[in-house]
């Protein structure tokens, strides 16, 4: 203890004296010192090519100042970053990779609006760089992404669900590639892990479970939390089900939503056939096995390929896998299930028996609870997932649930989810057996709800109608029923007679009813249901008012009328055939409004009517000759007719044919004159001054055909002339040819050239050496070939886009002359020199040189050489010209190579 002398001795007082210096203190600084200036010139000198911002920061110097203590500083680099990529995209693409880990590193960061504005440059970021670019990098964002994730923090919690959202956004498929760990982050934002006690404890894992934790830090309730937590997580295993789809090429389509309701997987990709090819040799194909779909596995076992350090082998690859992620968050699920259901009820109006958050957070469990079902690799463990997890959540709180729909959505939408759910964990029951009398009670009141929802007449968005027709079929295929499976159509069906329902939803319910129509073969209750074959009879007369006024609606509704066709529906059948006039009009008719793929449907379903009378048949052979659809589909058309008639020899498995014979014959012989008669006798009367009017070298009055219409027709001629060679006997095939040709075509004054043309071909590929052509029929034909010669010499200074039609013309008139050596014969005597004007007389003489020069009507020339001889007389006597040379050189060549050779007139 020290005395009073020494404190006194310790804190002695310094007496300071008037003009004496004052004595220096202890820590006094010496500043007896010089310094001198460094001067760094290269290390401060700006780089002026870098592009800046505003602040005349560069990209180097922005991601430096991330690094600073300030959460000022940082948010200015990251709101001048985004500015800088803005004015400079080529910075994004040159400085990714740091840019990425800068902007990951701040992801935790204590400054809330650091963290803000974190995200929105990864938006940005994330909008103008692909999921390619990106990947490499990916690895160190979930990383980050982790991290905030299970933060202790809870502002940075929420914060990372927003950075979630961004990357769910633009990089789905990246995120799903790693889902192992992001799934336990899930987990421990709702929950927490317990230990039990006891003599679990010692048992390694055994004794641990989840529980669902609170946090009153939050400045959100604890069931708006879980929502918000819920939301993620179903969108994150959503993207995983459609990742899983991408890589098993099962990707849905819109017409192909209940396919994998019956245990259908995939779809197998039909096999194109090009049967023109085919048919004429043109071609090969081959016949592979499992028609091109994939066959199925014997084993259970699958090899896949892991990429170390993807994450992939610790996912949801296998169903041990999602088994085990579903022991834990199922449970959880439940808890919050219930906690939604107690909730304070005095929050709720008149009308519900919930608050909109807690029907919220029950719509949201149950969305999760059926994508856990999607998981799942092998459809037959999907069932038994659901139910395993779920049954205490049918039976205890199903009645503590509204299912009455009520007005507004959340509430329907709930109840219908409920009861997809639900149903979905029948279908084990009655795989196994029969089901459980608990079951059937509740199952009734969900039916009865379905039943009334569809019924009710009001209108469904494409949603909600998806949910309950996937119901419908579930009750369906699983009930077994007849009762039950009219009951549920006929509420489907008043879904299916509104009026005015968009595209997507009359798709839906004509995808629902076609694929449950297909059923019919595999479950006896679906067969020969009232409603299937109410709702298949009027599919035509839907089809035949819908028109071209919605072309992908009637394409959807040929896709369900060719379904049916195929498999012989009688009722389809019968109400085919009574409209098909109308849909078969040339100008009204669907077959000529439609669009090419349904006008070959149409065309197609000609093969499946019973009968096909004499009024459809001569709408179809007008079809074919107006040009409203391709040439190529014309001859599909005649050669289904040709497949449907007794005169093909095909047999088709009934002794009543769907075509009779002479109906046929005059459906092939109208296509081959490709005008009817109300046609060809306005031709006559009308005096159009587009029609070359007669001539001594042009017997008949030649109305011009336009180019594109002559075209299409010189193609069908083709193909009727193929049907006309394969009907047995070509000799009485001509006859009645000849007889058609004599008796309605022989008086015309006006011919188009396309139907003189077709004539022509047609006779030549018709006549053989033992038939005897009639003198009228010559008469005819020689009129028409000498003026389809005039009508060469005219074409052949016209512009070069009717090249086709001049070669068309010209091989005509040479294989009927070639064919027909009498023919030849009426045309040179029809060729009087001395009915010619002058302007006539070289067109003649071409006329003779183009015959002369061709090698395959030269013997026929010289069999008529004392008529030609006659004809070049008269015409050197009245002129001198050189197309007289020309002729004359011709003449002589012709003459003078075949000298001697008079037995070719024995052909006569």
């Amino acid at each position: 203890m020290f005395t009073q002398t020494k404190r006194q001795d310790d804190f002695q007082k310094v007496k300071l004296k008037v003009g004496k210096t004052k004595p220096k203190a202890d820590n006094a600084t010496n500043i007896n010192f010089r310094t001198k200036g460094i001067h760094l010139t290269e290390q401060l000198k700006k780089d002026g090519s870098a592009p800046t911002t505003h602040r005349k920061l560069n990209i180097k110097d922005l991601l430096s100042q991330l690094h600073h203590y300030s959460g000022t500083v940082k948010q200015g680099a990251l709101v001048g970053l985004r500015e800088l990529l803005t004015l400079h995209p080529s910075e994004l693409d040159q400085h990714l990779s740091s840019l990425l880990s800068e902007v990951a590193a701040v992801f935790t960061d204590k400054d809330p609006n650091v963290r803000m504005s974190a995200t929105r440059l990864l938006r940005f970021i994330a909008q103008s760089v692909p999921a390619e670019r990106t990947c490499p990098f990916f690895p160190l964002l979930s990383a980050h992404l982790s991290c905030a994730m299970t933060h202790i923090e809870t502002g940075i919690q929420e914060d990372a669900l927003k950075v979630l959202d961004v990357l769910l956004d633009h990089y789905p498929a990246l995120l799903a590639a790693r889902p192992a760990l992001l799934l336990t982050n899930f987990l421990e934002l709702i929950s927490h892990k317990s230990t039990g006690g006891g003599a679990r404890k010692g048992q390694e894992g055994k004794g641990r479970s989840w529980a669902l934790s609170v946090n009153p830090n939050r400045n959100v309730t604890g069931q708006q939390w879980r929502l918000t937590v819920l939301l993620r997580l179903g969108r994150f295993l959503q993207a995983v089900v459609e990742e899983r789809r991408a890589e098993e090429g099962d990707v849905c389509v819109s017409g192909d939503l209940f396919g994998g309701l019956n245990g259908e997987e995939g779809a197998n990709t039909p096999l194109e056939l090009n049967w023109e090819e085919l048919t004429y040799g043109k071609g090969s194909f081959q016949v592979f096995e499992h028609s091109g779909a994939n066959p199925t596995p014997h084993s259970t076992f699958k090899l896949r390929y892991s990429q170390p350090g993807t994450g992939v082998s610790e996912g949801l690859s296998s169903v041990e896998a999602v088994r085990g992620f579903a022991s834990t968050l199922v449970p959880l699920l439940l808890d919050v299930w219930v906690e939604a259901s107690v909730s304070d009820r005095s929050k709720t109006d008149s009308a519900h028996l919930l608050t909109p958050d807690a029907m919220a957070l029950m719509y949201q469990v149950l969305s999760v609870l059926q994508l856990l079902r999607k998981l799942t690799p092998q459809r037959e463990h999907q069932d038994a997932l659901v139910n395993v997890h779920t049954h205490s959540l049918s039976i205890n709180h199903s009645k503590q649930t509204p299912t009455v729909p009520g007005q507004v959505v959340e509430p329907l939408a709930l109840n219908i989810l409920l009861c997809q759910v639900m149903v979905s964990m029948v279908i084990l029951n009655q795989r196994e057996g029969p089901a459980q009398e608990p079951d059937a009670d509740w199952l009734m009141p969900l039916r009865g709800f379905v039943q009334e929802t569809l019924s009710s007449g009001a209108k469904l968005s494409h949603r909600h109608l998806h949910t309950l027709l996937e119901t419908v079929w579930r009750m369906v295929i699983t009930q077994r029923s007849r009762a039950v499976t009219e009951d549920l159509l006929q509420a489907v069906y008043v879904q299916y007679q509104q009026m005015n329902l968009n595209l997507q939803t009359r798709t839906l319910l004509l995808s629902f009813f076609s694929r449950l129509y297909l059923q019919e073969h595999n479950h006896i209750h679906i067969a020969r249901s009232k409603v299937l074959s109410r709702w298949l009879a009027a599919l035509p007369i839907q089809l035949s008012q819908l028109g071209h006024r919605n072309p992908a609606l009637s394409g959807w509704l040929l896709l369900s009328i060719q379904a049916a066709a195929s498999r012989g529906n009688k009722d389809l059948l019968k109400s085919l055939h009574t409209h098909a006039c109308r849909l078969y009009d040339p100008q009204e008719g669907s077959v000529v409004l439609l669009p090419a793929e349904s006008q070959q449907r149409l065309v197609q379903l000609l093969y499946f009517l019973p009968v096909i009378p004499q009024g459809l048949l001569a709408n179809l052979s007008r079809c074919c000759t107006a040009g409203r659809f391709s040439a190529s589909l014309a001859a599909s058309l005649i050669r289904i007719i040709h497949l449907r008639s007794s005169l093909s020899g095909w047999s088709v498995g009934s002794p009543d044919t769907a075509v009779c014979d002479v109906d046929y014959i005059s459906f092939l012989f109208s296509i081959l004159t490709g005008f009817s008669s109300d046609e060809l006798s306005t031709l006559q009367e009308a005096g159009d001054e587009s029609v070359l009017p007669p001539s001594p070298l042009s017997p008949l009055s030649l109305y011009p055909t336009p180019l594109e219409q002559f075209t299409h027709h010189w193609d069908v001629v083709e193909e009727v002339c193929h049907c006309l060679e394969t009907l047995g006997s070509r000799s009485q095939c001509f006859d009645v040819l000849q007889n058609g040709i004599c008796k309605n075509l022989t008086g015309l004054a006006v011919v188009p050239d396309s139907m003189a043309a077709g004539l022509l071909r047609a006779v030549a590929r018709l006549l053989d050496q033992s038939v005897l052509p009639s003198e009228a029929l010559l008469r005819f034909l020689s009129h028409c070939c000498l003026s389809l010669l005039s009508l060469v010499l005219t074409l052949q200074h016209t512009a070069s886009e009717t090249n086709h039609k001049r070669e068309a013309v010209w091989g005509a008139c040479v294989a009927a002359l070639g064919s027909v050596p009498r023919l030849l014969r009426m045309v040179l005597q029809l060729l009087r020199v001395g009915d010619l004007c002058e302007e006539e007389l070289p067109q003649l003489a071409q006329i003779l040189s183009l015959l002369l020069q061709h090698t395959t009507l030269r013997n026929h020339m010289l069999a008529n050489a004392s008529l030609l001889q006659h004809i070049i007389q008269d015409l050197t006597v009245n002129t001198q010209e050189q197309w007289l040379t020309d002729l004359l050189y011709c003449y002589s060549v012709t003459m003078a190579t075949h000298r001697g050779n008079l037995g070719l007139r024995d052909i006569y």
